[in-house]
């Protein structure tokens, strides 16, 4: 019984489970994906980072500024992509639950409110959300699983890997033109 109350206790408070020490990043697609094809949005921190799973509602809790601290003493830094972008539209409709004009709303008031110390840095391109990922210790961003390299760290979902079955964050294959 002590066992399963730890276990609990553990997921309750986000702490990892198991963590392994180096990640593997899927293959980037090479090949042009077949018309309505889905992929992961991947959600990823800096390397140093020690988390290594996150239920979704762990995630929302974070991207919602309701944590704003890691298990390590870092301060959480969130990073997105600007308004329109498919990224951004499908965290906003899988996580936060709201579109642009609320998401605004809600920063600009938990601000106000000083509720939230910042709102996400907005990053245009993929590169940029590596970059920044990869330089701020505490930083927190979702990309596409297409768009990964090794300077970031991906961080499981509910146990999953944008890459699984079942995982909960897809958005459509980019066209290739």
């Amino acid at each position: 019984m002590k066992v399963a109350g730890v276990v609990f206790l553990a997921l309750a408070l986000g702490v990892p489970l198991e963590c392994p020490s180096r990640a593997t990043i899927p293959s980037v697609q090479t090949a042009p994906a077949a018309r309505g094809s889905w992929e992961g949005l991947a959600i990823i921190v800096n390397s140093q980072n020690p988390v290594c799973n996150l239920t979704l509602w762990q995630l929302r809790q974070i991207f919602l500024g309701e944590r704003q601290w890691w298990g390590n003493g870092r301060r959480v830094v969130l990073g997105a992509f600007p308004s329109g972008s498919a990224e951004r539209q499908t965290v906003l409709r899988i996580v936060y639950d709201m579109n642009d004009r609320d998401f605004d709303k809600y920063f600009l008031w938990g601000m106000f409110r000083g509720e939230l110390v910042t709102s996400p840095t907005i990053l245009r391109t993929p590169k940029d959300v590596r970059r920044f990922v990869a330089k701020t210790r505490g930083a927190v961003a979702y990309l596409r699983a297409s768009d990964l390299d090794n300077s970031v760290k991906v961080v499981r979902i509910n146990n999953l890997r944008p890459e699984d079955d079942g995982y909960p964050l897809r958005l459509r294959v980019r066209d290739s033109k």
